[in-house]
């Protein structure tokens, strides 16, 4: 929630920083031909970010050692934060800078955004539960943001993927998935694979955990 909040201040500063966002398109320098601008700087790096993050977390929630860690949770809740801030400035860029070509009035853009955050910040809660609660969904979201991370970086090397195949592909996936769940679940109930986690508390006296 806090994450998504500051998420919302980021796009703001974005929108009230359209004579910057829009000079972000202008080439910096050129690499085996290919001009780079700030806009393709931050999507090949935010793409990177995501490759790499995303990785981590596969092998940490299917390798890792779970546990509580005290002290770093302060620490690393910050982090995530910044995380979630820098991301949504990523995801969010080209949106901006479609906006500036549509729409004249700021005040139409700033509602937008408001809206939007609005509903994500509304659906956070029950979709982190239904994930927590399907181990498998979480595998698949992790999936996604694979995919989204290579999409990222062919956009910053001007290699245009039509999103529509992204979102069909996502799409799919989901739907098959809920599938799988609801016949498990007229099977009979079965325990979900617990995934390792670094801030749970380990269950005491349990070899399993």
């Amino acid at each position: 929630m806090l994450g998504l909040a500051a998420a919302l201040v980021s796009r703001l500063v974005l929108l009230f920083a359209l004579s910057w966002v829009v000079r972000l398109t202008e080439p910096l320098f050129e690499v085996f031909g290919q001009e780079i601008s700030g806009r393709d700087l931050i999507l090949i790096l935010g793409g990177l970010f995501l490759l790499g993050k995303s990785t981590f977390e596969i092998g940490d929630s299917l390798e890792g050692k779970s546990g509580h860690a005290g002290g770093k949770v302060a620490a690393s809740f910050t982090a995530v934060i910044i995380q979630i801030m820098v991301l949504d400035i990523v995801f969010s860029l080209d949106s901006v800078i479609t906006a500036v070509g549509m729409v004249d009035e700021i005040g139409v853009m700033i509602a937008a955004v408001v809206v939007a955050v609005a509903v994500m910040l509304f659906a956070s809660g029950p979709i982190s539960r239904f994930v927590d609660s399907h181990p498998s969904i979480k595998m698949l979201a992790l999936a996604f943001l694979v995919l989204i991370g290579v999409m990222l970086m062919a956009e910053g090397f001007d290699q245009h993927i039509p999103k529509g195949y992204i979102y069909f592909a996502m799409a799919f996936s989901v739907v098959v998935e809920l599938l799988n769940i609801r016949a498990r679940s007229r099977a009979g109930k079965q325990d979900a694979v617990a995934l390792h986690g670094r801030y749970q508390e380990e269950a005491k006296n349990d070899p399993v955990a």
